[in-house]
Parts: structure tokens; sequence; C-alpha cells
């Protein structure tokens, strides 16, 4: 029933794809999505160097037999012998965020020809130049989800279909998606699966610190917040001290100079990994008001296989 086009090209049981989740996304949490039926990643950008790649992709394996992917977001470092390291390893599966993907996909392409390489794009244009450029898929994210966003504010519920129609190559939707319910939703508006990031965060597996997933499971979907708009990046947080120390600067009109050490990556891991949300801040989409507790990833499979199974035979009854 849930079998797409997007579980043939990456070879996996069921389409849903673990976000890339900077600081978070490593062996335990990817291994234990793969295992599931679905797609582990790694996150590369923010390991502290090639070799520690090369070490996580390592433990996965040890870990799980099962595909899984690498994840490199833009921003953070140039990748290039990140990128060198993952295609030694045998990764054959890879997502790229955060910016322009051209000079990566062509990189790897020299490389590795034949790598599956998924973009992730929040607008049609985007989408379309990645189908040029050769991406195997694309992940389309709306303006529901948490983490580094589109500039146009186009929701997920907008956003996937008008994608679906502009490209030929299989598209997952992505942001606010939480459980079964969003799985089926994705899946009517022509994507071929879904990419969970903040989800994915509050289960067990997750190396997110306590505080972090503890936010998750007590929020309201009215209570996350969009900085970093004046630097034309925006990004949607939980509301932490941090995140208010950001806003408030870019309400008084504050300089990149000002804002960047208030949005580094170092201000991020304090309050995702060390619990401290005064002085950090985290990332969350708007389906954190349906997070209500951290199972281990496969009781959250487990869970939504059995929600998209039952909004699948209630959907055939009106037949």
């Amino acid at each position: 029933m849930l079998r797409t086009r997007l579980c043939d090209l990456l070879s996996i049981e069921y389409p849903i794809i673990q976000g890339g989740l900077a600081y978070l996304a490593r062996v335990g949490l990817c291994a234990a999505v793969s295992e599931a039926g679905g797609l582990g990643q790694i996150t590369a950008a923010t390991l502290p160097d090639p070799e520690a790649l090369r070490a996580e992709i390592r433990l996965v394996k040890a870990a799980t037999s099962k595909p899984f992917g690498v994840n490199f977001a833009m921003g953070y470092r140039k990748l290039e012998a990140y990128i060198d390291v993952a295609l030694e390893e045998g990764v054959r599966i890879v997502t790229i965020t955060g910016g322009n993907p051209e000079p990566y996909m062509k990189y790897i392409d020299e490389r590795v020809p034949g790598v599956k390489k998924i973009i992730l794009v929040a607008g049609v244009r985007a989408a379309q130049k990645a189908e040029s450029l050769g991406a195997d898929a694309v992940i389309a994210v709306g303006y529901d989800g948490g983490g580094h966003l589109g500039r146009d504010d186009v929701g997920t519920m907008a956003l996937v279909p008008r994608v679906v129609d502009a490209v030929k190559i299989p598209v997952v939707a992505s942001g606010g998606i939480v459980d079964g319910r969003g799985l089926m939703a994705a899946l009517a508006l022509g994507a071929e699966g879904i990419e969970m990031g903040t989800r994915f965060v509050a289960t067990q597996e997750c190396p997110a610190h306590e505080a972090y997933k503890r936010m998750l499971v007590e929020a309201k979907e009215n209570e996350t917040i969009i900085m970093e708009r004046s630097i034309g990046r925006p990004a949607r947080v939980l509301k932490t001290g941090g995140a208010q120390r950001v806003l408030d600067a870019e309400a008084r009109g504050a300089a990149l100079e000002e804002l960047l050490p208030l949005i580094s990556g170092q201000v991020n891991a304090k309050a995702a990994l060390e619990g401290n949300m005064e002085e950090g801040f985290v990332y969350a989409g708007q389906g954190v008001g349906m997070i209500h507790d951290v199972p281990t990833v496969a009781e959250l499979f487990d869970r939504i296989l059995a929600e998209a199974r039952a909004i699948s035979r209630k959907l055939s009854a009106l037949q």
C-alpha cells in the first residue's frame, strides 16, 4: 500500500526519510530509522572533521545493513573533504540542503556517477532547477517546517502539489508532518514520501538533550517563532531565551555582524545538546503540537503505519 517510487529509488521499505538534523543526526538515530524501514541519515557538516564522518559512517554500517544517507548542509563549512570521505566509504545516497546545490552535485557526479542525490527546495523554480541538474528527487519543505525555510511563506499543503505538478522526479513532502495522517495527506497531494525532522528529535534514539525533547512534548502548534528573517534566511524555532535575543536584535535593526554570534551553530548546540534553553535556540516545526511523547523509532514507525492503514481503510469505505 505504501510502496512508492521513492521506495524503489532508495531501496527502502517505507517512504519516510529522517531529516538531516544538525548535531543530532548521528549513528543511533540514523541506524534506528533505517532498521525500521525508512531512510536514516547522518549529518556531515556539524561533525568536527571529515574523519569524524568516516567513523560515523562505519558505526552505522556496523549497526544496520539497510540503506542510509548522508546530509550535506551548506553554510557551515566547505564540504568537499566530507563528500570525499562519504564516497570513499561507499555512501550512495546524499541529501543537499541550505543553498545552491549545483557545485556539490557536479562534484559528486565527477567522482562517483550514480549516487542518488536528493535536494531540499522551498519553491517550484528551485525544484525545477534541481531536476535539470540531475537530482533524483526533491524534498519540498513548507513554511510549517522547523529549521531554515524558504522566503515565500508558503505552507506545505499549498507547496507540495505545486512542486509535484512542476517536476517528473519523486517529490518528498516536509514541514509539519509528524504522524500517519501527515503521511497519507502527503501521498494524497501527489508526494511519494515524507521527511520528518522535529518528530524524530522526540525519539529515544535521538541524542538531543532531554530538555529539548520535553519542550517538544509540551509545546503547542502556535509556540514556534521565525527568526533570521531580517537577513533573508528565516528559521522556525521554539521560544527560548536564545531565540528571543535574536528577535530583539533584529527588531532594533542589528547588522549581520551583531547577529552572527547569536545564530551560530555553537549557540544551537548549547540548547540542543546541553539543554541550555536560556542561552541557546532549537529548531521545531508547527507539527510540534501533535507530539505528545518520546517513543523509540520502531514504536513511532509502528504507530505511523497503523494510522496510515486505518486512514486508507476509512477512505476506501467512502467509495
